[in-house]
């Protein structure tokens, strides 16, 4: 089986390689890639490298991610996250292969409080939001085998993300302010990952099975009290901080503007997932507090 990932140093992409390299022989790609394009600036580019590698799995981890930069780059935004994903669904079609692609609980407008289910209404609040909603659309309509998993709140070991943010703020500031208003599910990418290779092994092909799944550890959570959470394990793992857990200030969103307007109910409902490959979605504070113990032995 061969098998075309794109983002391969992305948070998802970097696990994705690990996951998937059971399945087949795995070729990745970034925006830096030079035998092959994987620039998903470049529609064209992208086109030839599916028809030149003629893969039997395409896996996109590849994305525009910056929220607040989007509202100022909306052509870049929708070009990788929207017209890319077209051409990559167009060409999957051609090839009868299967394209899993990874969104997010952007596309949904973020009120009340009970998790989303797959066919909720949507309705994004930024830029960014509507750009993802475009690429989950394109695919669906190319007719091509996809697999598209909605996440929220994505952390790695690898990279920068929120906890490390958090714990590095903690040891350097006398003070620490965090939004306890909007709320969601921390997802390792390992998870994502992991996750994304049972399914690939389960549904395959199965054109009855296409379509998108919510996929986020169990639980739910505020970016306030995820930060107290990521702090209290540092601080029993020996991490000497300036700011403690419980001197940690709660602020609403409106204390904090940003360019593009963030969704409040982040949660999904991933029961779709659980039932259609019989699996169990760990906890979101087991994850964490594996990623901040290696963390905070380093």
């Amino acid at each position: 089986m061969k098998i075309l990932l794109f983002g391969k140093n992305g948070q998802i992409g970097w696990e994705l390689q690990r996951s998937l390299a059971p399945l087949g022989q795995v070729l990745v790609l970034d925006s830096k890639s030079q035998n092959y394009c994987g620039d998903l600036n470049n529609l064209y580019g992208l086109a030839a490298t599916v028809r030149q590698c003629a893969p039997n799995i395409i896996v996109n981890a590849a994305a525009y991610t910056s929220v607040d930069k989007a509202e100022s780059e909306p052509a870049k935004a929708l070009r990788i996250n929207a017209e890319a994903p077209a051409v990559l669904a167009t060409e999957a079609l051609k090839l009868n292969a299967l394209l899993v692609h990874y969104s997010t609980d952007y596309v949904f407008a973020g009120t009340g409080n009970i998790p989303w289910l797959e066919n909720d209404p949507v309705g994004p609040l930024s830029v960014y939001g509507i750009t993802k909603l475009k690429g989950e659309r394109a695919i669906q309509t190319s007719g091509c085998a996809h697999l598209i998993f909605r996440t929220s709140w994505v952390y790695a070991a690898r990279g920068n993300n929120f906890a490390k943010t958090m714990l590095r703020l903690a040891i350097e500031r006398d003070s620490l302010n965090v939004i306890d208003d909007q709320f969601g599910t921390p997802t390792g990418a390992d998870l994502l990952a992991d996750v994304t290779a049972q399914a690939i092994r389960t549904i395959g092909l199965n054109q009855q099975l296409s379509g998108i799944y919510h996929l986020a550890a169990a639980g739910e959570t505020t970016w306030y009290r995820y930060a107290c959470f990521v702090l209290e394990q540092a601080q029993a793992a020996g991490v000497q901080l300036k700011v403690e857990p419980a001197n940690v200030s709660a602020i609403t969103t409106a204390a904090y503007p940003t360019p593009a307007k963030r969704p409040g109910n982040s949660r999904l409902n991933t029961q779709k997932l659980q039932n259609v490959l019989s699996l169990h979605l760990p906890k979101w504070q087991e994850g964490v507090e594996l990623m901040v113990s290696k963390h905070s032995k380093r």
